[in-house]
């Protein structure tokens, strides 16, 4: 299986790129991963909702474009289906068996994401009702993702 992030903003903080870089050497046994980071756009302090909206549309319109077609697209938003780490192993192992051979996460900027790309993904994944930064979130991603492939392999993981 393929899986790709697609998120916006770049790692700064070295202890989050260690981390990215610890969960991306454990997935290459399970499937083939692929980072996409998408520039993010500068919020002003004290901006409008109607600036906040544009930001979003331009960071979607940046995230609509690099979706490949063919792939299950899973946005990660506050408004999303909260699931287990088993559940959400056994979702990602039943879309496998369903044929699907690419999953794509979407992780949005500061300010959430667009309400076209909400639209065009298939399934909305909420980790808490909690806001986190996107740079945490993409860590926390990723040992989702590589508890689910354990929990799917029948392999040892910490409950």
């Amino acid at each position: 299986m393929k899986i790709t992030v697609v998120c916006v903003g770049k790692i700064k903080e070295r202890f989050f790129a260690d981390a990215l870089k610890e969960y991306e050497k454990r997935l290459s046994r399970y499937c083939k991963l692929s980072i996409v980071e998408l520039q993010d756009e500068k919020t002003p302090d004290g901006a409008s909702a109607a600036l906040e909206e544009q930001i979003r549309k331009k960071e979607g319109e940046r995230i609509l474009k690099v979706l490949p077609d063919g792939a299950y697209i899973i946005a990660l938003a506050i408004q999303g289906k909260q699931l287990s780490s088993e559940e959400l192993a056994e979702t990602m192992g039943r879309l496998g068996v369903n044929g699907t051979s690419h999953i794509v996460f979407i992780i949005g900027g500061s300010l959430g994401l667009s309400e076209e790309v909400l639209l065009r993904a298939e399934y909305l994944l909420s980790f808490s009702k909690m806001t986190f930064p996107h740079q945490l979130m993409r860590v926390v991603l990723l040992e989702q993702v590589y508890r689910a492939y354990r929990i799917n392999s029948g392999e040892p993981y910490h409950k």
